[in-house]
């Protein structure tokens, strides 16, 4: 059993993570801002220990960190992924500075392993599955300030000799999603035999079940490092176009409704090319994702049915 803290976890990924780590026998601590969603936690929140604190106050976190003296930090908490989330100085504050002051009170009281949520979206558009050693091109505030964050932890593992991991994902999914995802929204309009408005059927998407994604995470706690700050891709390794994730829901669904195909306006950030190379976490950490998309997708789907009552009406 270890001691294990986790920031964002009133979010989709470290929510999960932070059921996975109960069922496992770990003992949770959870650090939240006083402001934190609690849908996700309803369930288990009596079997964890939450801590409101604000991660932009380096003193003030140090003193709770050092009071719990973790011995697993799975750092979660990030701004700027959603499209309401806009204010750069925040992204700063959220996915740089705070990563900074968690990972320096961390190290500070003596933390075994710090394993932290990067994202694919530092690499930029690219037209081919990237290798972690490739250089970036970020091309948004959020993937910019996400790509500091891999660095910063990358130089202080190095520096300080370190188990610093950083883990960047791709499309997560599954269930305590954010119901205004993509998937969800698919899942609760075609409960109802409808489909959502949709963009270009081209997008592509690496998709990959949260409960590999929860795998992933504690892998990179235990295993013991050949490289300090050492940086995974956790991705499916499969490549999904929006056309193949709404065929599946039509056949899952028996959804009668034709897609409307560019009944929605592109994001900036849709592209038609995008998939995580594993190889190396695959590698050198023995992952690899158990569920294929129609399983997890499955999975999901009895979620949504089993746990309607219990969703919010947005994030």
């Amino acid at each position: 059993m270890k001691r294990a803290v986790v920031t964002g976890a009133s979010g989709f990924v470290g929510a999960n993570l932070a059921r996975r780590l109960l069922a496992e026998g770990h003992q949770v601590h959870l650090l939240l801002r006083p402001e934190y969603a609690r849908w996700r936690l309803q369930p288990f929140c009596d079997e964890v220990q939450i801590h409101e604190v604000d991660l932009h106050d380096a003193e003030g976190l140090a003193r709770t960190i050092s009071l719990i003296r973790p011995e697993w930090a799975f750092h979660l908490a990030a701004y700027g992924a959603y499209p309401q989330q806009t204010d750069l100085a925040r992204m700063i504050a959220t996915n740089i500075s705070a990563t900074g002051h968690l990972v320096e009170a961390c190290l500070a009281a003596d933390c075994e392993a710090f394993v932290h949520a990067g994202s694919s979206s530092e690499y930029g558009l690219v037209d081919h599955a990237p290798a972690e050693g490739e250089a970036i091109d970020p091309n948004s505030h959020y993937a910019w300030t996400k790509a500091a964050a891999t660095h910063l932890c990358r130089h202080i593992a190095r520096d300080r000799d370190a188990h610093l991991t950083v883990l960047r994902l791709y499309s997560a999914y599954g269930p305590y999603e954010t119901p205004t995802r993509l998937l969800p929204t698919l899942i609760h309009q075609g409960l109802r035999g409808q489909l959502p408005p949709l963009v270009n059927p081209d997008i592509a998407r690496d998709f990959v079940f949260v409960e590999d994604v929860c795998e992933a995470f504690l892998l990179a706690a235990a295993h013991p490092q050949s490289e300090r700050g050492a940086v995974y891709n956790v991705g499916s390794g499969v490549q999904t176009t929006l056309r193949e994730i709404v065929d599946l829901a039509r056949r899952r669904l028996d959804i009668a409704a034709e897609p409307a195909w560019g009944s929605m306006g592109d994001r900036h950030w849709d592209t038609e090319f995008w998939v995580a190379d594993a190889e190396k976490i695959t590698r050198e950490l023995g992952w690899r994702p158990r569920y294929t998309l129609a399983e997890g997708f499955d999975r999901t789907v009895k979620w949504f049915i089993d746990h309607a009552d219990q969703l919010p009406n947005s994030t």
